[in-house]
């Protein structure tokens, strides 16, 4: 047993040794609130973060489908500023909490889920993260490829050696292997200083998009036929098509308004963490969509159909004997998109996913090994199988959204409606019967009602969406489904702690915490 012992501490996080058994289940040193000189991220941190974010090969194809439901450009465009515009408040309020007491997002989550009942939540997020991860990944390395094609062009003809069953040959799978490598640098540094890599991709990706833009429309002699096009649907046909297609950009950020607290706890200021995410999340979503739909359509006008992936299209540049210049180009500018792709994965899967395994399992995981399992956990899930099928992946990512919104309506209704901005910070360590967040057993069921109530709403209108015959109402609450989950959550949520009241509830609004922590670095104590 000696020996067995000495195995497992070698495993564990460094921790206070005064902790007990199950302190150690509910804290460790990146659980605890942010230390004042780790409070690093000033507003232009958070404008270069969103920046960062959305220069992504999935931003840069958002308006495709809506384009292809029958749209003109303008009105895929409304879409786009729609419903970017929507959901950036909805992570304003949620990041509020961990921009004010300096806590992740499965720490805040504690306060409406319970101090056991949040590990749920919390691996929900945790699992969205890691398949991200991977999936990101994969993109990723398709920027690799056609940098490396751009420099050695016979790496497009590399030999297969992989058996069919694998789903990808020799050549994809060393691009995505390389890309995965070239992450696993970034993941080592803490969260306060890996804001200096977020800096990188807001220069250089503007650069990079605006001479890709300016090359294709050289190449197609204007600005190609999509901005001519007129739309083909009308009147209720056209208003539920820019819905869906808002929603869908909606659904594209629920997984970063659920986990927001986890960046805004590194705010030196609770404003820094304010109006830059507000206006910065639409104004870049904006940009970037513009850009894609503008060389897109040249693309059209280049070789007769639009090619939506930027990355195909540098790879159609390579083909028929480009000369040098055209190669330096076209690595150039997917190099700017692996990097983005790099950038993406870190600040919105590797940084959460540590995050939140650091909460599942804190005795032994800390954020930068979380981060670096999610890294295995997206290669080993050969991300590759699921980008073949990608109407079953959409729809799989939807129904999760579903789940996510709930949370996070829960989330909100309990901070600025519920407890009305109060904290017990010492409580959220605390396991202790009579404490603030320790509910019913360390489970706040009137918060699993209301999330549960969240996913039901949308349940007929999913089983439609996987081919089932449905009432059209159904679908209609489906495609609404951020607002229905967030909204029928909140409410009951809200109806249960008016019935059952909770300890702290309070009736005038002030962002204060009860307890008078002190942080000394390895513990609380009482000021």
């Amino acid at each position: 047993m000696g020996l067995l012992n000495r195995i497992v501490q070698s495993f564990e996080v460094t921790h206070d040794s005064n902790l007990t058994i199950t302190e150690q289940l509910v804290a460790n040193y990146d659980l605890l609130p942010v230390e004042p000189e780790k409070r690093t991220w000033r507003a232009y941190n958070y404008i270069a973060f969103w920046t960062a974010d959305t220069f992504n090969i999935n931003m840069w194809m958002i308006v495709s489908s809506m384009i292809q439901l029958g749209m003109s450009w303008w009105q895929a465009w409304i879409c786009t500023w729609l419903g970017y515009g929507v959901i950036a408040p909805f992570l304003v309020l949620n990041a509020r909490p961990g921009a004010i007491f300096h806590v992740m997002f499965p720490i805040v989550n504690r306060t409406s889920f319970g101090m056991f009942g949040s590990l749920w939540c919390v691996f929900n997020r945790a699992a969205m993260a890691c398949i991200w991860y991977g999936v990101q990944a994969s993109i990723g390395g398709s920027c690799v490829l056609v940098m490396l094609r751009a420099m050695w062009p016979s790496i497009y003809d590399l030999p297969n050696s992989m058996p069919a069953s694998s789903g990808t040959d020799t050549r994809d799978f060393l691009c995505f292997f390389l890309f995965w490598l070239i992450s696993l640098p970034i993941i080592w540094f803490p969260v306060h200083k890996v804001r200096h890599f977020f800096l990188v991709t807001p220069i250089l990706m503007p650069i990079a998009s605006i001479t890709f833009l300016i090359w294709c429309i050289v190449k197609a002699h204007g600005i190609g036929p999509i901005m001519h096009q007129p739309s083909t649907l009308h009147g209720s046909e056209l208003g539920w098509a820019m819905v869906v297609s808002s929603m869908s950009c909606i659904s594209n950020k629920v997984t970063l308004v659920t986990n927001a607290p986890d960046f805004a706890s590194r705010a030196r200021t609770s404003s820094a963490a304010l109006y830059p995410q507000l206006f910065a999340i639409p104004l870049s979503a904006a940009f970037v969509s513009l850009i894609g739909i503008l060389v897109s359509s040249s693309s059209q006008a280049i070789y007769g159909t639009a090619i939506w992936s930027p990355i195909d299209l540098l790879g159609n540049f390579l083909n028929d004997n480009p000369s040098k210049a055209t190669r330096f180009g076209v690595w150039f500018i997917s190099a700017s998109f692996m990097l983005a792709q790099v950038t993406t994965n870190i600040c919105a899967n590797s940084v959460s996913a540590g995050c939140d395994l650091t909460a599942l399992f804190p005795r032994f995981i800390n954020i930068r090994r979380g981060g670096y399992i999610a890294a295995t956990v997206g290669l080993a899930m050969c991300p590759w199988n699921l980008l073949k099928n990608s109407n079953e992946f959409t729809s799989y990512l939807s129904a999760y959204s579903v789940f996510l919104s709930s949370i996070a309506g829960v989330m909100v209704t309990e901070y600025y409606i519920v407890r009305k901005g109060h904290y017990n910070v010492k409580d959220l360590y605390n396991t202790e019967r009579g404490s603030w967040y320790w509910y019913t057993y360390g489970i706040n069921f009137r918060a699993y009602t209301a999330y549960i109530s969240g996913i039901l709403i949308n349940a007929v209108g999913f089983a439609g969406a996987t081919g089932r015959t449905v009432p059209l109402a159904a679908t209609r609450i489906y495609e609404l489904s951020f607002f229905t989950g967030f909204g029928v959550s909140a409410i009951i949520y809200w109806a249960l702690n008016r019935v059952f009241p909770v300890i702290g509830a309070a009736d005038t609004f002030e962002e204060i915490d009860v307890s008078g922590y002190e942080y000394t670095g390895t513990q609380f104590t009482g000021c």
